[in-house]
């Protein structure tokens, strides 16, 4: 099981960007769907989580600005950012609760990372 994210770049303060993971493999079933940020010299947060059924959560500091949303079908999640702001700056993760062909235990997959800058 491998997640691809894609869709970081530079990104205008007040801009907006979408981000984009796909989970590709022999995936049985995808429960939890997260972006996490890591930002230069902070912990990684949390920032959105969406449910196999749609239900979202939210950091509060993208709240109102970020919208989380999957495809079951294609087995990708996105990230919609408005009114992106310069602490918006950092590599955005996104994380699977997967179960994977032949392995009966739900386990946290990775994508690698994409940067978003916020800079004018």
């Amino acid at each position: 099981v491998q997640l691809q994210a894609s869709g970081g770049g530079l990104v205008q303060p007040g801009g907006s960007l979408r981000l984009s993971c796909a989970a590709s493999g022999s995936i049985v079933s995808i429960d939890l769907m997260r972006w996490y940020r890591r930002a230069p010299g902070k912990q990684r947060e949390l920032v959105a989580t969406i449910t196999s059924v749609g239900s979202t959560i939210y950091a509060e500091s993208v709240k109102g600005r970020f919208t989380i949303s999957r495809d079951n079908a294609e087995n990708t999640v996105h990230l919609q950012a408005n009114s992106a702001k310069s602490e918006d700056t950092a590599v955005y993760y996104c994380n699977g609760q997967i179960r994977a062909s032949g392995d009966p235990i739900w386990r946290d997959y990775w994508g690698q990372g994409t940067l978003v800058t916020v800079s004018s």
